[in-house]
């Protein structure tokens, strides 16, 4: 699966987008800026693929 990252810093928090290339489903979230990097791309990618599978099972 091939998911693009923008990050966006807003005060103390930190607005991440992640979008799935080939579905085009996409997601945000906002969490506090004191979070590593890779544990914001960790809780995106499974609100990513939580939708998607949410997706796939109205289909």
């Amino acid at each position: 699966m091939e998911v693009l990252f923008e990050f966006k810093r807003i005060g103390n928090a930190t607005k991440v987008t992640a979008i799935d290339v080939k579905t085009g489903i996409e997601i945000s979230l906002q969490a506090p800026s004191s979070l590593s990097k890779q544990c914001l791309q960790h809780n995106a990618l499974a609100k990513l693929n939580y939708v998607i599978n949410k997706k796939k099972k109205e289909s």
